[in-house]
């Protein structure tokens, strides 16, 4: 396949019908840290606020941490609640602190976010864009408004907003019209955007979630942090209804764009990549695939995926399309900004 057959075919995912679905890869590619600096942050942030018992349990961990990754580690010799709750604070610390270093870049002008660029080519249907991510920080949402669009999270106020699905998606109307016994609803432009593991201003009120945009350092964030409870905790407030609307918006999508995601989430995967397998078309861009996204763009024609390879020590692009690899060197077609530079705005 030519380049120029290979750009019409990836404009065609532009289209009608399009969810995003948003991994760590993305925010990765935009100062945030990844799994591996997350582990190495945890192993040295936890030990010295824990009690006895906990100190004793992350000790174990921290080997295994180390030798297998964070979430089999934690799988493997899952935290006490007390120790996931102090493993949820320094997540969130050290990802809130990249967070406002990115952001200090958007706001001051010196950086354009890769989403940012991508919602100005996305089609904008009066339902708003659907985005399912799994990352805790708020760069997706930074991204919309630095597109123009608002932001639908279901929770509605400023100090401490509440969890109201119908009071949010009703603040983005514009205009009622009634034609004889019709009446329609015209709304802003807007992306709805689902986070089944949480948010960074997520807190816990008491007994309720609420949402609050600033730094409450000790009250608890609602964060699902990777291991043994992940799932368990997908199914309470206000992580259930994320979940069952992230899943919503991909039955009902026709296409995914999928960025910096690596299909290992269980909350997502009953519903994601039984539709890819499917035949819904799906379009990966990474800058590495996982094994199970390599496995799901070699055998299902529906799929292209674009991740970095090297070959013969040039670096370029490789894509997976038709459930065969091709190799593009000296281009970055799996980075967000250089495919909309060389395929969308060429």
């Amino acid at each position: 396949m030519e380049l120029h057959q290979l750009k019409i075919r990836l404009q065609q995912f532009l289209t009608d019908g399009a969810a995003v679905v948003v991994g760590s890869g993305l925010s990765c590619a935009e100062g945030l840290p990844g799994m591996g600096e997350l582990a190495d942050h945890l192993c040295q942030a936890v030990g010295p606020v824990l009690g006895a018992s906990d100190l004793a349990l992350w000790k174990k961990s921290i080997p295994l941490i180390k030798a297998r990754g964070l979430e089999s580690a934690l799988l493997e010799m899952p935290p006490s609640a007390s120790l996931e709750s102090v493993i949820a604070n320094a997540t969130a610390s050290l990802i809130a602190a990249r967070e406002r270093a990115t952001v200090t870049e958007v706001f001051s002008g010196n950086r354009i976010l890769r989403l940012t660029r991508l919602i100005s080519h996305l089609l904008k249907p009066s339902t708003g864009i659907p985005i399912v991510t799994t990352n805790y920080d708020r760069l997706v949402e930074v991204a919309v408004e630095e597109a123009g669009l608002g932001v639908d999270t279901m929770f509605v106020g400023r100090f401490a907003g509440r969890l109201n699905e119908r009071e949010s998606r009703l603040s983005f109307c514009r205009d009622v019209t009634l034609k004889k016994r019709s009446v329609s609803y015209r709304y802003q432009s807007r992306a709805v955007v689902r986070k089944p593991h949480g948010s960074l201003d997520w807190y816990l009120r008491g007994e309720t979630p609420v949402h609050h945009s600033g730094e409450l350092p000790d009250a608890a964030r609602l964060i699902i942090t990777p291991g043994h409870n992940k799932f368990r905790n997908g199914y309470d407030s206000p992580f259930d209804i994320h979940r069952s609307r992230a899943n919503e918006s991909i039955d009902r999508a026709s296409r995914y764009i999928i960025l910096g995601y690596g299909f290992n989430d269980d909350h997502l995967e009953t519903h994601l990549s039984p539709a890819i397998r499917g035949g819904k078309p799906a379009l990966l861009l990474t800058r590495a695939l996982t094994a199970t996204a390599e496995l799901l763009a070699s055998q299902h024609a529906n799929v292209i995926a674009l991740d970095q390879v090297n070959q013969g020590g040039i670096d370029g692009t490789r894509v997976i399309v038709e459930k065969s690899a091709l190799f593009f060197p000296h281009l970055n077609l799996w980075d967000v900004h250089a495919f909309i530079s060389d395929v969308l705005e060429p």
